[in-house]
């Protein structure tokens, strides 16, 4: 049995090559847990427990730890004088005359950055060796017992990675997971490859026992990277920060696939699902590249499609804003509590309860996992959130179309 898996921020959606779908509400705290409801729910349909050939995995692990600051406690070690390159980082500004923008807190606080000595020169040649006073084991720092992983970035390692391999094996020697520049990202431009690096320090331990438990669901357990190709899961945990567009890169994939089977090679794809929708322009039946992508604010170097994602799907939530105007997202309900119509304990309204309420969603209509929807808890909290009277469902019309109305300007950019 061939099986295709995508975990969303809403549902996990788990598909056999024979045809048989699963839907299944996603488990936050644990995302192996939906996906092993919908493969017992594939079983299910026909009574075969036969163990998958194959299973191919869309996940949103790494890019949900990044979001919310899951990972874990990184300690930089760099060159000396070059410790601040991840907090200064570059002239670009988000947003040029909004004097209150801000960029994302560093991942490595200033208390965990450390220099070591040694030098390379710009061909990568050494200027001055590493200091090793026993002739042999380089001298690195002692790091701090709460520090959790290493990331390693020296200056011209991307030219020769001598220096970063021997400081790793250094730190490695203690019992440090150790993410070295030259093996995630060996490009020039210091600052990005920083980041880079710290990002797959940051989310090797959190998105590693995962992946590992995944191996036991198949007999081969490949996982889609954000460019769009299937790894093993071996091979995304070692390299995490390749999976930060997981989720979405299958979806362009997908869509892309459907497109060309329907004549139409230059398309673009429009993913919504319940917290974010996903955009990309395909040329040729083939999705456009990029060499990197910013993700939660920093810049990551590793190729991904050239995906454009927004804040807005049916979980995202409505408001009223301090003007009184509707905005709709970034903020979602997810799987828990969801939308207010989901019965579980949610109150905030979500596009997918407007819809319910305007009749987009039918009264009737059974979600897997929910049952029928709940209309009343679906009115109601359109009506606390967004006014009272004649005006909510208004207002519950207006809600769905910011979701859409975002992602216009976004597609004809691409």
């Amino acid at each position: 049995m061939l099986v295709g898996a995508d975990t969303g921020g809403t549902f996990t959606d788990v598909v056999a090559a024979d045809g048989r779908v699963a839907k299944v509400l996603s488990t936050p705290d644990d995302p192996g847990r939906a996906l092993r409801q919908g493969l017992q729910a594939l079983v299910d349909q026909d009574g075969d427990p036969r163990r998958p050939a194959l299973l191919a995995h869309g996940t949103t692990v790494a890019t949900n730890a990044l979001l919310e600051r899951r990972g874990a406690r990184v300690a930089l070690l760099t060159n000396e004088g070059f410790a601040d390159v991840i907090e200064i980082g570059r002239q670009d500004r988000p947003s040029l005359y909004d004097i209150w923008a801000d960029r994302p807190a560093p991942l490595v606080p200033r208390e965990l950055r450390f220099e070591v000595g040694g030098r390379l020169d710009a061909s990568g040649y050494e200027l001055t060796p590493l200091p090793a006073p026993d002739g042999g084991r380089v001298e690195v720092p002692a790091l701090p017992d709460a520090v959790d992983a290493a990331a390693v970035c020296l200056l011209h390692a991307d030219l020769n990675p001598a220096h970063e391999e021997r400081v790793a094996a250094a730190l490695e020697e203690r019992g440090i997971d150790v993410s070295r520049s030259s093996a995630v990202s060996p490009e020039f431009r210091e600052y990005e490859r920083m980041v880079t690096t710290v990002v797959n320090a940051y989310l090797r331990p959190v998105c590693r026992p995962y992946l590992e438990r995944l191996e036991d669901l198949a007999d081969e357990v490949l996982v889609m990277t954000s460019a769009g190709g299937l790894v093993d899961a071996g091979g995304g945990a070692r390299l995490p920060a390749s999976l930060l567009l997981s989720g979405p890169a299958g979806g362009v994939r997908a869509g892309a696939a459907v497109a060309a089977a329907c004549g139409y090679p230059d398309a673009v794809t429009f993913d919504m699902g319940g917290t974010s929708t996903d955009v990309c322009l395909v040329r040729g039946g083939v999705p456009e590249p990029a060499p990197g992508r910013e993700v939660a604010g920093f810049p990551v170097r590793l190729p991904a499609l050239d995906i454009h994602t927004i804040g807005a799907g049916g979980g995202s939530i409505a408001r009223l804003d301090p003007g009184g105007a509707l905005v709709v997202g970034p903020e979602s309900a997810g799987a828990d509590p969801g939308p207010a119509c989901y019965g579980q304990g949610g109150t905030a309204p979500t596009v997918t309860d407007a819809d319910l309420v305007l009749g987009r969603i039918p009264a009737d209509a059974a979600f897997p996992g929910l049952g029928t929807l709940d209309g009343e808890a679906a009115a109601a909290a359109l009506l606390r959130a967004l006014g009272g009277g004649g005006a909510a469902v208004g207002a519950a019309g207006g809600a769905g179309r910011p979701a859409a109305a975002d992602t216009a300007p976004d597609a004809a950019e691409q």
